[in-house]
């Protein structure tokens, strides 16, 4: 099932360590966490959902920058979806269908057009470092990157050296364990993927 580390919404880092040019450098770990807390509480008790103003209202403690902040890193996250003026906190069904396919760039054209030779070892590593950013479990990410790699051709196309798209995942778990970025290799592997279109 997805988790959410409840990240610094500015630095995105999950203690207390901020960094350097954060807005919140200086503002403890729980301090962030209960900002984040103060949001799901009232969204999880509210399922049909409900306007921005009147969560402001609702939310425990003074509404601030931090508050806001926060709601906008759900949403950006996709754990919150806003609909019609309307806030509404998906269930982890819901989410993990929504982020199962990304559709942000660079992703979006990585997952969609599949890797091609020149670009495997980016594309691949984005991939894993995408679901494991947006909370899936290692077995589902597994999953997910190895559908996506049978699915868009990209397995077919070949230039790899692993005898399975399984194989190839499994070799790359420490990206998912280390908790890399996915951007970088994303917009590297979206270029080579834009060039061979």
């Amino acid at each position: 099932m997805p988790t959410f580390r409840y990240p610094c919404p500015g630095c995105r880092t999950t203690n207390s360590l901020h960094d350097v040019d954060c807005e919140f450098e200086g503002t403890s770990w729980p301090t962030i966490e209960k900002a984040y807390t103060d949001l799901l509480a009232v969204l999880t008790a509210e399922r049909e959902g409900m306007s921005e103003p009147m969560l402001r209202e609702a939310a425990d403690g003074s509404w601030g920058g931090l508050h806001k902040a926060a709601l906008a890193a759900l949403e950006r996250e996709q754990r919150i979806v806003r609909e019609d003026g309307t806030l509404r906190l998906l269930t982890a069904a819901q989410f993990k269908e929504l982020v199962s396919e990304p559709t942000r760039e660079p992703m979006r054209t990585v997952y969609t057009h599949g890797s091609v030779p020149g670009c495997h070892d980016n594309a691949v590593f984005a991939m894993i470092a995408w679901y494991e950013m947006v909370g899936l479990s290692w077995p589902e990410t597994k999953e997910n990157v190895v559908e996506w790699l049978r699915d868009s051709g990209a397995w077919d196309r070949g230039g790899f050296e692993e005898s399975s798209p399984e194989e190839l995942v499994e070799k790359k778990r420490h990206v998912y364990e280390q908790g890399y970025g996915w951007k970088e290799k994303g917009q590297s592997a979206k270029r080579v993927i834009d060039h061979h279109r």
